[in-house]
Formats: structure tokens, sequence, C-alpha cells
């Protein structure tokens, strides 16, 4: 079992008032609204629609009121229990558990909502498609299901600007289109991305432009998707 460290709230990158919601409005406000006596909710959607920043932040802010949140992905190892005191379940990444995995997931849940404690789970698939067995499958897909989308590319350029503003980084029109039309629009990569500019920018001691983008680039080793 892996319990979210309180210190995850203050992280700025994964709270409510930093997901840019585009199409995804819906599920934000009803992750802000849950209650001990939420049904079920599950999130699913493609790599990049903000999945993990949702789980986090939602931990992050029961967490804050002083719950205990016992959270459940396929890196946390067997066996799993459900402990007294806890105010919410997370279940992350639920298509890559395992057979020992599930069965302790399909427990979980069972015991938490027995307990009126909420379940909010996520996956890259909906509930129906997930290779999950069929009991475990139908209780994700019981509650609330949000299908997540992707940021649109305004959306995304929003989000980027943003962060950069929040970290001192001038980011001219030319280095995000670079940013945009290269590499898949995965918020999360795109984040990891960012943090790396600043960092070899400064050890550079250079302004962040396209040849000093393409030098890390190089560097690193990292692919780059065709514009």
């Amino acid at each position: 079992m892996r319990q979210i460290p309180l210190a995850i709230g203050r992280d700025p990158a994964r709270s409510f008032d930093t997901f840019l919601a585009g199409d995804n409005r819906a599920a934000l406000e009803h992750l802000r609204q849950l209650t001990p006596l939420s049904a079920p909710t599950y999130l699913w959607g493609p790599t990049g629609s903000g999945k993990s920043h949702l789980l986090a932040a939602l931990a992050s802010a029961w967490q804050a009121m002083g719950a205990r949140v016992g959270w459940f992905s396929p890196a946390t190892g067997a066996p799993w229990s459900f402990a007294e005191g806890w105010k919410l379940v997370v279940l992350d990444d639920c298509e890559g558990f395992d057979a020992v995995q599930q069965q302790a997931a399909f427990t979980l849940f069972v015991e938490a909502t027995t307990a009126g404690v909420p379940v909010v789970s996520a996956g890259s698939l909906p509930p129906v498609d997930l290779p999950l067995r069929e009991d475990l499958r139908s209780r994700l897909g019981w509650g609330v299901v949000f299908a997540l989308q992707p940021l649109a590319e305004a959306d995304a350029r929003a989000v980027l600007r943003r962060a950069a503003d929040q970290r001192g980084i001038f980011l001219s029109d030319e280095v995000m289109d670079y940013l945009l039309t290269r590499f898949a629009r995965d918020l999360a990569h795109l984040m990891a991305l960012l943090e790396r500019l600043d960092e070899f920018a400064l050890s550079q001691k250079r302004a962040v432009t396209v040849p000093l983008l393409k030098l890390m680039l190089a560097e690193d080793g990292v692919p780059v998707r065709s514009a």
C-alpha cells in the first residue's frame, strides 16, 4: 500500500486550480465536489488527458483536510489491504494490474464501498474494454464515468505559457510552435521538457531559443516527431 505524502498537496502543478479543464470541466467539478457519500468514479482517456493530475489534485485536497488516502497502482506491490480510517481510495492505471493486483483491487473496492469510502479510479480505456477480470471491470464502471479529452492546441499553449511564466522563462512563439508541432501533446511530457529546458538554458547562460532547444535535444538524444 502506498499512502500519498501530504507534501504533494503543496505541489502547484498538481492542484485543481492549476488544472486547465478544456473539455474536461465536468470531471473537474465532479471531483471538486466529491463527498464521502459519492458514488465510485472512473476517469479514462489517452496519455496527456489529465488523469494523473486530477487524481493527485483530489488526493492532495483531501489530505489537506486531514483525510487519509490509500493510493494503488501497478507499481504498488501486493498484498493490498483496506485500512480503517481511510476516507478515499484511489486506483490508478487500472489496465496495468496483474492477476494478483486485480484480486486485491476488487477486494479493496468492495471493502471501501461497504464502509462508505469513495473510490476514484483511472485508466486509458473505458471500463468495458479494460483487460481485467469481469467482476472488477463491472465495479469500475458501476458509478460515474468520465471520458477525458486531451487539450486542444490553444489550451496546451496556455498551459505551457503559464508554466514558463512561473519559471521566469520567455517562450517565443517560434519555440512554442516547435514544441507543439514536434512533440505529442502530452502535458506530462511537455512539462518535463520545459523543466529540462529551463535547467539547460541556465547551465548554458543563454536565452531559450529554437537553436538552444535543438542543442539540448541533440545532447539528450531525444527523438523528435516530424512536424
